[in-house]
């Protein structure tokens, strides 16, 4: 194989989960070096062995992306042990119960007649709607600011954020996790036009729906069947499956690779098996 990114140096953060693990991974295949950032120091250090062991080069490093100074301190250790970075990918986010309402539409009945077992949409916690938003979307903002400096120094670097099918149209029931996605993609294209001139690309690839540790509980019940809510994403999935994390590789290749796209950038790549292109009917 052909080493396409020999040289070049990798920071994902998020990577210890199920989808920027694999991220990580595949950069190294392709050559680079990889710095796998994650909040816990064993799930980052997991899988940079993981890549270790198979010849590639990676380190683990502990970080949490809403945290300024631990990130201050990742980019220290990447620099003094790679070098300044090329390739950017701001993998960290998720969700949180508390920023989740139990229904998806709202009936005066939950409003007249609360119950424990329902959570509206005035019961949502802004302590919780708040670290949703900023995982997604701070987390992000943070880790570019701290990491593009160097990188607005170089000739040629890339920057991928990570949106989702909420952005576009939003999910019902995850209002916080949807308003961030969306500020994501608004943050990705305006950075294209701000990191332009110093030579940094900024694209984001839109997973659809992929089963991770962080939505099992919502999308399968415990005999491994569909939920409810799994069987309306896969009707309205043209492709009628959930994504698998290997369906996002060749995209973050097409999106690093200079010469497969180095005139492209401030785009969202959907990969999705075709639901945002389905009307329902």
């Amino acid at each position: 194989m052909s080493k396409i990114l020999e040289g070049k140096v990798a920071v994902v953060t998020g990577g210890g989960g199920v989808l920027c693990s694999e991220f990580c991974k595949e950069l190294a295949r392709h050559g680079a070096k990889v710095a796998v950032l994650s909040l816990r120091q064993e799930n980052a250090e997991r899988v940079a062995k993981e890549i270790r062991d198979k010849g590639g080069e990676a380190i683990g490093i502990s970080c949490n992306a809403l945290d300024l100074d631990s990130v201050k301190n990742a980019e220290k250790i990447v620099y003094e042990t790679y070098g300044a970075c090329d390739i950017l990918i701001n993998g960290a986010g998720g969700n949180h119960p508390k920023g989740t309402t139990t229904k998806e539409i709202l009936e005066r009945e939950d409003i007249t007649n609360p119950s424990d077992q329902i959570q509206t949409f005035f019961d949502l916690e802004v302590d919780a709607f708040n670290s949703v938003f900023h995982l997604n979307f701070t987390g992000a903002f943070i880790t570019t600011q701290v990491f593009a400096k160097r990188m607005a120094l170089k000739e040629k670097s890339t920057i991928i954020n990570i949106s989702s099918m909420s952005a576009p149209c939003p999910m019902t029931k995850v209002p916080a996790y949807s308003a961030a996605k969306a500020a994501i993609e608004n943050f990705t294209q305006w950075l294209a036009v701000h990191m332009a001139n110093v030579g940094i690309r900024v694209n984001a690839i839109a997973p659809g729906f992929f089963l991770t540790s962080q939505n099992k509980e919502l999308l399968t019940n415990e005999d491994g069947s569909l939920t409810e809510r799994s069987q309306k994403i896969i009707s309205h999935t043209p492709m009628r499956r959930f994504g698998v994390p290997e369906d996002l590789l060749g995209t973050l290749m097409y999106l690093v690779d200079d010469r497969a796209s180095g005139f492209v950038t401030g785009i969202v790549i959907p990969v999705d098996g075709g639901f945002l292109a389905y009307s329902g009917v």
